[in-house]
């Protein structure tokens, strides 16, 4: 033991150390100071860590003490060492360092002793920095200058306590008496701010005490003063390395560039948050809030629809988030199976010159899992380019691990409880794909007259609107006048399925064929089958439509599938799967349909049956992936029964529970759910959820289906089924349709079907676009209601479809598709070309899209698109109201939207600039309660209070549009045109008021960027980095309505003498005199309150007031001249070095007739309105008080108006 206490206490020079202060507590011993010095190091690593999720601490009482205590301290230290010194005489220039037990030396020695436990106590400045989260203070000066000064101090009073010691800490602790006697007083807060005016010195004075300490040292080692030159070369050093740091951290005077530039503030703010979702969750105490993002389909790169959805939920969740939640929102990736598989076709073709038969189904799928891989990370950036603060943690996609599980679970449930069923239906099918497809992959060309459109695997186009007379004729019939055999005419728009007729139809009312109602059976020939078909009568059959006759195609036709099903008769099937005429029709066998449509008419017309070809219009259903003409199929297909989770899904709806925004989708959910049809849940496709279904044959014949996840389970299944060992096994190769695994995603991405997912289920908020409201939402609340037993979520949020500037929908014939990234970016109109281009060349577009999509994008960006930033772009987004049908975003408006950002920018900096010109700084304005307020203060925080109320609504209903334009008014409008001008003059001259316009204006930044913090995340948390958070300060006690009106008319009158003096160009050069004539004298008294201000506004050197009575007769002497609302009436002389001319007093008068005539048709529609009886008998007296008291002022105002123009 004794020797580790010796090894401990052997270091060099120990024994030179001076042997006063080695009893002194923290100083024998150098495992002291270094422990102190590991705990502050240890403190700065981890306790900013530790507040990372805790709210900043105000601490002013504590501060108060602390910066009083510490300036008593320093007063005492220097009082000491400047009465010891002077008593032991002390040389100032030098002062050997020598051991004695004098009691002035050891008093001296005890003095310095006290200045080294300060350097240790001014550890507690680091600690309240970390605790007020004050980063910005936490810079590397900071901290060297506390480290460095207490391992020096502790080196000092160990080996030379006293001689030249006491000049550089008599200096530092005089210093330090004036900051911490600043940094007491100002705790107490803004209302001392005025009297602090020296605050701006104190860095003059503690570069004068480097300089001087410097100077001093320098003298030392040039004089060859016998105290230890080691220390003052050591001085010499340590006060040049402060000068040296403190000239190049000059740099620029704020810490603001210039002018906002979107790239360098994203980027600084991916620098601050590594860990985003982390800290933005921090502090969060009312439980979780769970939402999850739509997900992309990885064909591509984000549009602007999945831009505007995204950003409703990241601002829904930055919102959440300030209120105090742990947000919940997971992001993922979709497969889209047949959307995936066609692009990544056509890219192969384009590429390759390959089909996917040609490469085979593992090669294709392996090309299928790289596109994946690609898209689905550009979507990844796309989405964090955005601002999204998305749970990153648990990322899905819907065909990986935990998806394919829970979509396997759900099949089995719902097949072994006997909801999906294997059967023939009619389905909409691709032959181009050879898949059925969903109805929402469906959309209808409207067709007015004949057209060719271009079909997939035709070289020629494919002629549509046109409708087909054909005859056919009555079995046993009768001859008719001219000995033809009796026959009926049938009109129809596809006479390629011709071949599979199974009946004619006709109305029963209708009188062409009621003579038919009275035979027993009337059976007509097939013009091409050796058989006969029956006629017969629905009431389904339109009469209008042609002859009133209909052929019926069960195979091939919903409408006829339907009528068929009424009256039992059963389909032909005409084509393959491929959309060719099927090998039970030698004559056409193999043909394309549409070729077989010419060869039957052409067969028609030679066997005398074809009656006559005309225009009709028609809709075509068109498959929105393959651009194929759909094709109605039987085909064998996986069907999910949905008639009792639709009535569950519509009881949510009816019982209240679900809340439906806007609610006028109500009705569509109810019409949906209440017209509910099977689904069709499978795909003949390569690329999806393979089908957990295996078909079992047994040596007898017999079959059977059974749902497993592997072919083990499968056999077990079968044979209990089938009742047999010996049991062949085949897998369904048909992939799920991709809304079927979409429909699982509430609870899925929770973790079903293990019970945990119930930690995490439901969710708070469905947000996404109203055009898949039944495809995808509704089918969700199936879903879930069925699956787990409870709703999966409450509240649906359904946003409106994203079209251009002129309400146009996006598509590649107009051209007019933009990115977010080109948005986001900017992009030349070469490099939109370019892009275009490359999408050509992968197969994305075809050629004649990209020939139409380049001229529509000359047409709209013929310069291109001007870089906007995201900011820019996600506060255009939301100044739309999204539960419209349609948004028609403009990209003019989103770099309006920038400039808009700019200005916020520049009031930031000019609020820097004030506090550094007036010597304080923002951090100091932490409270604003007890400040005096002027009116134009209270005015404008009063405006700030109505705007975060507006905003607090707007985020409980989702009108995000109300935010943004109360924001964009207040920032814009409110603080900048019209309040920070006010404030120039006072700062400028450093008054009294000076002080309080620089705390409003922090307290109104403050609070404004936290609000506009969700729509714009970057500018704001780049802003907000230099104004404290979380003021004090009462906002409710502001709200005036009196103040309010009262600078509202203050604010009108100076909108009304600029725009003059802008229309007739009026600047400073013309000397403009304004004056003003108060309507009466209490409009007198509110405008004297405010000239001041009114000059400001309304850049006029010169402002007169004066009351206006009967006898004024002021036109004569007034170059401009009209009237500016309730208040007054005012007139604008310049420099009569300016002459008018005639043809511009005209325009002046011509102006102010116009205003008369716009203020009579008012007045005259108050007027209407008040002397309405039910007016009169509705109306509350606030409303009626108010219609009246506007007639007296429009009525006032057009008096003054008449008398101004007499």
């Amino acid at each position: 033991m004794s020797s580790s206490i010796a090894l401990l206490d052997s270091y060099p020079f120990a024994e030179l150390a001076d042997e006063r202060t080695q009893s002194w507590p923290l100083v024998a011993s150098p495992w002291n100071a270094a422990l102190l010095l590991a705990l502050y190091l240890l403190l700065l690593h981890f306790a900013p860590k530790w507040m990372a999720s805790r709210q900043a601490f105000q601490l002013r009482l504590p501060l108060f003490g602390y910066n009083l205590f510490m300036a008593l301290l320093n007063g005492y230290i220097c009082l000491q060492l400047y009465t010891t010194s002077r008593a032991l005489d002390y040389s100032l220039q030098c002062q050997p360092c020598k051991v004695s037990y004098d009691p002035l030396e050891i008093r001296l020695a005890s003095a310095f002793w006290w200045f080294y436990i300060s350097k240790i106590l001014e550890f507690a400045d680091t600690f309240f920095f970390i605790l007020r989260k004050k980063w910005s203070q936490l810079t590397f000066l900071h901290v060297y200058h506390h480290s460095s000064m207490f391992v020096i101090c502790w080196i000092v009073i160990k080996w030379i306590p006293t001689g030249s010691t006491f000049v550089p800490a008599l200096m530092n602790s005089f210093v330090h008496i004036v900051m911490y006697g600043y940094y007491s007083l100002s705790a107490l807060g803004p209302r001392l701010y005025p009297y602090l005016w020296w605050k701006r010195y104190l860095t003059a004075l503690q570069l004068l005490q480097f300089a001087l300490g410097l100077a001093w040292g320098a003298q030392a080692i040039v004089s060859r003063c016998e105290y230890q030159p080691w220390l003052s070369y050591t001085g010499v050093a340590y006060m040049l390395s402060f000068l040296l740091y403190c000239s190049a951290a000059r740099g620029p005077k704020l810490p603001l560039a210039a002018g906002y530039q979107p790239k360098p503030v994203e980027e600084a703010y991916w620098e601050r948050e590594k860990e985003p979702t982390k800290e933005l969750s921090s502090g969060c105490k009312r439980g979780p809030y769970r939402m999850i993002l739509p997900p992309p389909n990885v064909t591509g790169n984000l549009h602007l629809g999945h831009a505007l959805m995204a950003t409703v939920q990241d601002v829904i969740a930055r919102q959440q988030r300030q209120l105090g939640y742990d947000v919940q929102w997971v992001p993922g990736t979709d497969h889209a199976g047949i959307a995936t598989q066609v692009v990544v076709e056509r890219t192969l073709a384009a590429t390759k010159g390959k089909t996917r038969q040609e490469i085979g189904r593992k090669a294709f799928l392996d090309e299928v899992w790289k596109w994946k891989a690609e898209k689905g990370a550009g979507i990844v950036q796309d989405l964090r380019q955005l601002g999204c603060s998305l749970d990153w943690q648990h990322e899905y996609f819907t065909m990986d691990e935990q998806q394919a599980n829970a979509v396997s679970a759900a099949f089995i449930r719902l097949f072994e409880e006997g909801l999906i069923k294997r059967r023939n239906s009619l389905v909409n099918w691709s032959c181009a794909l050879r898949s059925a497809i969903s109805d929402i992959e469906v959309e209808t060309l409207e067709i007015k007259e004949p057209v060719e459109v271009a079909v997939p695997g035709y070289e020629q186009n494919v002629l549509f609107g046109r409708i087909f007379d054909v005859a056919y004729r009555v079995v046993d019939g009768q001859l008719d006048n001219d000995g033809q055999p009796e026959e009926i005419v049938v009109s129809t728009t596809r006479p390629e399925t011709i071949l599979g007729d199974v009946a004619v139809a006709v109305h029963p009312a209708d009188p062409r064929y009621i003579k038919y109602r009275n035979r027993k059976e009337v059976l007509l020939q097939h013009p091409f089958r050796d058989d006969t078909i029956p006629l017969i009568f629905d009431i389904a059959v339109d009469m209008e439509f042609g002859s009133g006759a209909v052929k019926l195609t069960p195979a091939h036709d919903k409408f006829d599938f339907e009528m068929a099903t009424r009256h039992k008769l059963t389909g032909r099937r005409v084509f393959t799967e491929s959309g060719e005429i099927d090998e039970a029709y030698p004559e056409f066998q193999g043909k394309p349909r549409f070729e077989a449509r010419d060869l039957i008419v052409e067969r028609l017309e030679q066997m005398e049956l074809l009656r006559e070809v005309r225009a009709h219009s028609m809709q075509l259903p068109i498959c929105s992936r393959s651009k194929d003409v759909i094709e109605y199929m039987t085909v064998p297909q996986w069907f999910l029964k949905t008639k009792s989770m639709c009535e569950a899904a519509l009881s949510e709806l009816k019982s209240g529970r679900l809340q439906i925004m806007p609610s006028t989708f109500e009705t569509d959910w109810e019409r949906w759910l209440t017209d509910s049809r099977d689904w069709c849940i499978s795909r003949q496709l390569w690329w999806g959820h393979q089908v957990p279904a295996y078909e079992a044959f047994d040596s007898r014949g017999n079959s059977c289906w059974v749902a497993a996840t592997d072919e083990k389970t499968a056999r077990e299944k079968a044979i209990s089924k089938l009742g047999t060992k010996e049991v062949r096994l085949t897998r369904d190769v048909d992939v799920l349709d991709t809304w079927f695994s979409s429909s699982l995603l509430p609870f899925s991405v929770a973790g079903w079907p293990n019970e945990s997912y119930k930690e995490k289920y439901p969710l708070d908020l469905m947000q996404t676009g109203h055009d898949i409201l039944f495809f995808w939402v509704a089918r969700m609340m199936m879903m879930g209601l069925k699956l787990t037993g409870k709703a999966p979520f409450q509240r649906i949020l359904l946003n409106g479809i994203v079209c251009d500037a002129q309400g146009r929908k996006m598509s590649k014939s107009l051209g007019n598709i933009v990115t977010p990234q080109q948005v986001v970016q900017g992009a030349s109109l070469e490099s939109l070309k370019a892009t275009l281009q490359q999408s050509s060349d992968a197969g994305v577009i075809k050629p004649e899209e990209l020939r139409t999509s380049t001229e529509g994008l000359v047409k709209m960006f013929p310069n291109g698109i001007r870089e906007c930033g995201t900011d820019a772009l996600r506060f255009t987004l939301l100044s739309h109201n999204i539960k419209h049908h349609f948004i028609n975003f403009d990209v003019t408006a989103c770099y309006t939207n920038k400039l808009f950002l700019n200005k916020i920018w520049q009031a930031m900096r000019f609020t820097l600039g004030s506090a550094q010109s007036l010597g304080i700084t923002l951090d100091e304005f932490e409270t604003m309660e007890g400040v005096q307020l002027s009116m134009w203060d209270r005015w404008i925080i009063g405006r700030l209070a109505e705007t975060l109320a507006i905003c607090s609504e707007s985020s409980t209903n989702y009108n995000f549009h109300m935010a943004t334009s109360a924001l964009k008014h207040f920032f814009y409008q409110n603080l900048c045109d019209v309040y920070l001008e006010t404030t120039k003059t006072a700062i400028r001259n450093r008054t009294h008021d000076a002080y309080v316009h620089v705390g409003t204006l922090t307290a109104c930044l403050s609070w404004g960027l936290q609000a506009l913090a969700p729509f714009t995340p970057f500018v704001a948390s780049e802003l907000l980095q230099h104004v404290p958070l979380n003021i004090e300060l009462k906002l409710s006690e502001y709200q005036d309505p009196k103040l309010q009106a009262e600078v509202a008319d203050i604010v009108s009158v100076c909108t009304n003498v600029r725009q003059m003096k802008s229309r007739n160009q009026i600047s400073n050069r013309h000397s403009p005199k304004l004056s003003l004539f108060a309507q009466n004298e209490e409009a007198e008294t509110i405008l004297r309150r405010h000239l001041a201000q009114i000059g400001v506004l309304t850049r006029c050197g010169c402002v007169e007031l004066e009351l206006l009575n009967e006898d004024s007769k002021f036109s004569k002497k007034l170059n401009f001249f009209s009237t500016a609302g309730a208040l007054c009436s005012f007139g604008i002389t310049i420099k009569e070095d300016f002459p008018i001319p005639k043809e511009q007093r005209e325009e002046i008068i011509k102006t102010n007739k116009k205003k008369l005539k716009k203020l009579v048709n008012e007045l005259q529609k108050y007027k209407v309105r008040v002397d309405n009886e039910a007016f009169q008998l509705m109306a509350d007296s606030a409303t009626k008080t108010h219609f009246n008291n506007r007639i007296k002022e429009l009525q006032a105002e057009i008096d003054n108006l008449i008398r101004l123009a007499a």
